[in-house]
């Protein structure tokens, strides 16, 4: 493991990417279930993107699409066709990831949710006991995309949460408060985000009992939490399943066209100095280096693609 960054290697998470089979489909879903609004629809391909991906051929759709003071970013594939998301996937298998959506009022949330017949992750919405000093009071509710993917609505209580979280608004659903990911070992992963990005740790708790269980739906659930802060933006919270066993890897030679790989960007004010850092920390690129961007509209000067220890594909842009 690398020395810690001096200076921020990574600022600011910008945006978490979603793979998607049908982009129409998928922009028209978010918006008329979640209320995301699309900022800007664009299709990308060429050397520096198959280099910045790590696919060859690649002919990418995206639309980024806001909610509150955050992005996500839909891609569909044209070229090469991604596979679709395991059907047996399960909240402790390693490619698992989720943005949480805060809502102001978690029954209304939920509600909504079933007028729109959306997929149960979870049994329903869970609010966490009060003896858990760090998420007592706290609701949440999992439930998938049309593709599957796990999303969360969460709610925080009094006292929880930042403080723009409690402004008060008409708006159900208000933004994005973190993107979480599974990890094997969590010292193994604060080496990549906190070593060799520079992100902050910002708060830990260790979650159990039957409403974790049922948030997550895997009985036995027994995590510890670790949340990781950028300078700006959606914070990084890690998932370490301490119970039960048996949480599959991140599938080999995944790809960025695959469903399940999710890819947080983070800005960065050095690529170079952040690929070098993963690179000494003796993590794996996906793109060859970090990779110019001749695309006047690609939005940023440089980046590199990289995956963490458990696989979740990372990008930093310059």
């Amino acid at each position: 493991i690398p020395a810690r960054a001096e200076g921020p290697r990574a600022s600011a998470v910008l945006s978490v990417a979603i793979p998607v089979s049908d982009l129409d489909a998928a922009v028209e879903w978010y918006g008329r279930v979640l209320t995301f609004e699309k900022t800007r629809e664009r299709e990308i391909a060429g050397e520096d993107f198959e280099r910045l991906t790590g696919v060859f051929g690649l002919r990418m759709r995206t639309a980024t699409m806001r909610l509150g003071g955050e992005t996500i970013e839909l891609r569909q594939c044209l070229a090469p066709e991604g596979r679709p998301v395991p059907a047996d996937s399960r909240s402790n298998d390693r490619w698992f990831q989720h943005v949480a959506i805060i809502v102001r009022d978690m029954d209304a949330a939920y509600a909504r949710l079933r007028v729109h017949d959306v997929r149960h992750a979870s049994s329903g919405p869970q609010t966490l006991p009060d003896w858990n000093p760090s998420a007592g009071g706290v609701s949440a509710f999992y439930f998938k995309d049309p593709d599957g993917h796990v999303l969360e609505v969460l709610r925080f209580p009094e006292g929880k949460g930042a403080a723009r979280w409690h402004a008060p608004t008409d708006r159900l659903f208000l933004g994005i408060d973190h993107t979480a990911i599974v990890v094997a070992d969590t010292e193994r992963s604060l080496g990549f985000y906190r070593d060799a990005l520079g992100l902050r740790v910002a708060g830990a708790s260790e979650n159990y009992g039957i409403e974790q269980e049922r948030l997550n739906n895997v009985f036995g659930a027994r995590l510890r939490i670790t949340s990781l802060a950028p300078a700006a933006g959606p914070s990084v919270e890690f998932l370490e399943y301490l119970a039960p066993s048996g949480g599959r890897p991140y599938p080999a030679e995944s790809g960025a066209c695959d469903l399940w790989q999710w890819e947080t960007s983070f800005r960065s004010p050095d690529a170079e100095g952040a690929a070098r850092a993963i690179r000494a920390g003796g993590f794996d690129w996906i793109s060859p280096g970090a990779v110019a961007a001749r695309d006047g509209e690609a939005g940023f000067k440089k980046g590199v693609s990289a995956r963490d220890p458990d696989g979740h594909a990372v990008r930093i842009v310059e």
